[in-house]
């Protein structure tokens, strides 16, 4: 019997984008990437997210890397880009490009041009929904200054604006509050350093960052997390951490990238403003990524 997932649960990695030298987008190693991630058992893709660089690329760079990512994808394999941007006008653009070239659902940030209160965040969501695609809110307060408090999270529910939430605030007792004021509402594990304490809380899904370069052991942790198999999952946790929180840290796309380089996949340099990172960092950061493929993680 075949089973049909909804299309934003699972591991949905936020991908890492690749570059030539001369910083133009290297679509057909970053498609080869998409399949390599379905080939070894993630479950979809968020492409155009903060790791994924996408507020450095044009227009037509950022139309063309969701099409590339769908064009890379097998069936039952969920394309959810990110489309966040300075207005609901932009975001509702970019969610009808998304559902042009294909994909299943998008992962809104709020308004992010200023600290908006309330009612501009709610509004917001209601221009975005009416393209009808599934909406995952986004909630990035660290970067956007604008929270996604379970309450406001909770009206967005209601008015049947956003089907689930990434949440990457790193505060885990937010889980139980969204589920007491919004039971119905999914919520996405958002930093890969709290993958278990949310797998645990009843997350169903992930937007992920080091499945870029270990799939196969991650998403055997977000498995085992999910349910609630402890006696394995804290283990492998305890291996995998220190490079799990890299993704949490201010430098997590140059991080990722390397620690795909080390680990045999492309990851590359970055656009400018991201440089190249200090020796120090470089050196911490090579050092916890190879202890994890030295105790056989991929």
């Amino acid at each position: 019997m075949t089973t049909t997932r909804t299309p934003w649960h699972g591991v949905l990695v936020a991908t890492a984008l690749h570059f030539h030298e001369d910083n133009s987008v290297d679509y057909d190693r970053f498609g080869q990437h998409v399949a390599w991630l379905a080939e070894n058992g993630c479950h979809g893709v968020s492409p155009n997210g903060s790791l994924g660089e996408y507020q450095t690329l044009s227009d037509d760079e950022r139309a063309k890397v969701v099409e590339t990512a769908v064009a890379a994808s097998p069936e039952g394999f969920t394309v959810m880009p990110g489309i966040g941007a300075y207005g609901a006008l932009q975001s509702r653009r970019w969610a009808e490009q998304a559902a042009e070239a294909g994909a299943q659902a998008v992962m809104l940030l709020p308004p992010n041009a200023f600290r908006a209160d309330r009612d501009a965040v709610i509004n917001h969501y209601r221009e975005v929904a009416k393209v009808g695609l599934p909406i995952v809110a986004y909630n990035n307060p660290i970067d956007t200054k604008v929270d996604l408090t379970p309450d406001v999270l909770a009206e967005l529910h209601a008015e049947g604006l956003i089907v689930g939430v990434k949440e990457f605030t790193g505060d885990v007792r937010r889980f139980y509050e969204i589920k007491e004021l919004a039971p119905e509402l999914d919520v996405l594990i958002g930093s890969d350093d709290v993958l278990l304490e949310l797998g645990i809380a009843g997350a169903v899904g992930w937007v992920a960052g080091y499945p870029n370069a270990i799939p196969q052991s991650t998403v055997k942790l977000y498995e085992l997390s999910l349910a609630r198999d402890l006696e394995a999952a804290l283990p492998m946790y305890r291996d995998l951490h220190p490079l799990l929180r890299w993704d949490s840290k201010t430098e997590f796309v140059q991080a990722i990238k390397l620690s795909m380089d080390i680990a045999g996949r492309f990851g590359g340099a970055c656009r400018p403003p991201r440089g190249r990172l200090s020796e120090d960092l470089r050196q911490r950061i090579i050092k916890d990524t190879e202890a994890v493929l030295g105790k056989g993680y991929r």
